[in-house]
């Protein structure tokens, strides 16, 4: 199975009406504001994944600062997990700071079928994730029922663009820590958290850690796929393309022409993604 492990989905008005939308919450017109950023429904998405050839998506809607937008949005991606059953996957998104309303919001989407929290955006919704005493909560919800939980990461060093945000490395390291137990997938390549886990220390910290290869275009050379797999297994590393942002097909390719040996490539491209979300192993590994 192709599993694509980070896309985004919007409802029909949104996509519609995305002035709108930009002046209700600041951080979505950061990242939505120029046109030029695409955004998808699940219609859409479905639709990239047919002519892409991938069989399964996990998907969530955008980090808002409205709690509103988020049942909203949250609803949208339930309802497009129903319509498009063992094809989406959907991760519920969260406001931290609205405390028991978060709380009961996760509550109701894991109870709905969703099998994770995230995309955590810290960074646009005034939090950090080493606020531990914060997430607390949330996380006892994610052990209740077994979530994952996806959160953003942000590079240290490089070039600036938008939504990279300020997740640090050591905001990451407080987090794992603190919740030694969750499955966590740190998006972006974890912000460059595998160089770290030469050091034995991160390397036992980050024990519960998959890292997405999302926007991996724009930020790191090729190059990345066998070093990073080389430093924490292929086993531990998810084809992510940041849709509507890239196109899956497109990102696929740039994983298939990074020099990884076949059963790397199986385990990037689906494999591991197949064993998170709890799916029957595919016939190629079954071969295997």
């Amino acid at each position: 199975m192709l599993i694509d492990f980070h896309t985004y989905i919007f409802p029909p008005e949104i996509c519609q009406k995305r002035e709108h939308y930009c002046k209700r919450d600041p951080w979505f017109h950061s990242l939505y504001a120029d046109p030029r950023a695409r955004m998808a429904t699940a219609d859409d998405l479905i639709a990239e994944m047919d002519a892409s050839g991938v069989d399964a998506s996990v998907t969530f809607s955008f980090g808002w600062t409205d709690t509103g937008l988020i049942e909203e949005t949250n609803s949208y991606v339930i309802d497009a997990m129903r319509r498009y059953p063992q094809r989406l996957y959907g991760v519920a998104v969260s406001q931290p700071s609205a405390g028991a309303k978060a709380v009961y919001e996760l509550e109701r989407c894991a109870q709905s079928g969703m099998i994770g929290l995230g995309e955590l955006m810290p960074h646009g919704q005034g939090y950090r994730l080493s606020d531990i005493e914060l997430l607390a909560p949330l996380m006892e919800v994610v052990r209740t029922h077994q979530l994952l939980v996806l959160s953003h990461c942000s590079e240290p060093i490089g070039h600036v663009y938008p939504g990279k945000g300020d997740v640090s490395l050591q905001d990451i390291v407080t987090f794992l820590t603190a919740f030694p137990d969750i499955r966590f997938i740190a998006a972006h390549w974890g912000g460059g958290l595998p160089f770290y886990t030469l050091m034995p220390e991160i390397q036992r910290v980050s024990a519960q850690v998959w890292y997405d290869t999302a926007a991996t275009i724009y930020l790191y050379r090729a190059d990345i796929f066998p070093i990073v797999t080389q430093l924490v297994g292929a086993d531990r590393i998810l084809f992510a393309s940041d849709y509507a942002l890239l196109r899956q097909r497109r990102v696929i390719d740039h994983i298939k022409q990074s020099g990884l040996d076949a059963a790397s490539l199986h385990n990037i491209l689906g494999g591991n993604a197949e064993r998170l979300l709890g799916l029957p192993p595919s016939k190629l590994a079954r071969q295997a």
